[in-house]
């Protein structure tokens, strides 16, 4: 009895695929960024705003360095340590991206969901606003709102905190609702568009045939099937909020100082630029490329996290919308 030993060609032997998801590179990016800044939140609220002269120095500004204590991304232009600062402006920036994304997705759900579902003239009157809503300039929306809400909310904060305590509070609760509250309009076509397409289905049929009334079937049976494009929706649109935020900032009419964000700390960087290009380009009284520090960390920061947000955005969409789902 003979046994045969058949040899594969090498080019037929099995090959490993590693496929790596960029949702998960997202996720990881974020949960890097975030959770130092959330876990150092009881440090960074008490010491954001100390300030470190240093003895004999003439410039506060110092650079990076393990040798100073607590100042490993440096220190700003009155000697406060850029760590504690882009901690207490990631809290700031991702809780304000986050909250304004929950308003805009409340606001643009009911509105979108209410004008499918009643249909006739309240469709359309509600759609003629939205319409009339997006032709107008956003910045200018935002810089009203934010003019009409501030005096009223910073005097309703006054009532139970301290003047300063108060002003800081009131501007943030301002932009977060000046944000959150012009920021629903896609959101609320998306959904129109959806319940529009759900309205129809027979499940729907059904259950106005068994008696039951719009609201009803709004929450019962239509948002429960919309889940996913609101989940996807938000997660594109809490980099949306970050970035306008952080823009608004950046234009001093978001986040107040001292109180910090990436925004403004890329401002205050952005500021000390002349002095960089012309430490940079070596005609400069003091050696080396100049306060770098001051505008690469709030700046590269930010950047990785809109990155982030936007991998898992684009990895929530491909799983949930079976539209846009891709084939292995």
């Amino acid at each position: 009895m003979s046994v045969t030993i058949e040899h594969r060609p090498a080019t037929d032997a099995p090959r490993l695929h590693l496929r790596v998801n960029p949702g998960w590179i997202g996720a990881v990016i974020l949960l890097l960024i975030a959770l130092p800044c959330l876990v150092t939140l009881p440090w960074s609220i008490h010491r954001y705003d100390q300030q470190n002269l240093g003895e004999g120095q003439s410039d506060p500004r110092r650079p990076p360095s393990l040798h100073q204590p607590f100042e490993p991304l440096g220190a700003d232009a009155l000697g406060r340590s850029m760590l504690w600062r882009c901690a207490l402006g990631g809290v700031i920036s991702l809780g304000l991206g986050a909250a304004a994304a929950s308003i805009s997705v409340v606001i643009g759900v009911l509105w979108g969901a209410t004008a499918a579902m009643a249909g006739g003239r309240t469709d359309a009157v509600l759609m003629r606003i939205v319409d009339v809503l997006y032709g107008l300039p956003y910045i200018l929306l935002v810089v009203l709102l934010n003019l009409a809400l501030s005096p009223a909310l910073e005097r309703a904060a006054r009532l139970v905190l301290p003047i300063d305590t108060a002003s800081a509070v009131a501007g943030v609760a301002t932009l977060l609702i000046a944000i959150g509250s012009v920021s629903w309009l896609t959101m609320a076509r998306v959904i129109r568009g959806q319940v529009l397409s759900l309205r129809s289905r027979p499940f729907i049929e059904a259950a106005r045939a068994s008696g039951l009334g719009r609201r009803r079937i709004l929450f019962s049976h239509l948002l429960p099937n919309l889940i996913g494009p609101i989940v996807v929706y938000t997660t594109l649109t809490v980099p949306t909020a970050i970035l306008q935020e952080s823009f608004l900032s950046f234009l001093g009419i978001g986040v107040q100082p001292p109180l910090p964000s990436w925004g403004n700390l890329a401002a205050d960087g952005v500021a000390e630029l002349p002095a960089l290009l012309l430490n940079f380009g070596g005609s400069g009284s003091a050696p080396g490329p100049g306060p770098w520090w001051l505008i690469f960390w709030p700046c590269a920061l930010l950047g990785l996290t809109l990155l982030s947000l936007n991998l898992v955005g684009d990895a929530l969409r491909d799983r949930l919308d079976p539209s846009t789902r891709r084939r292995a």
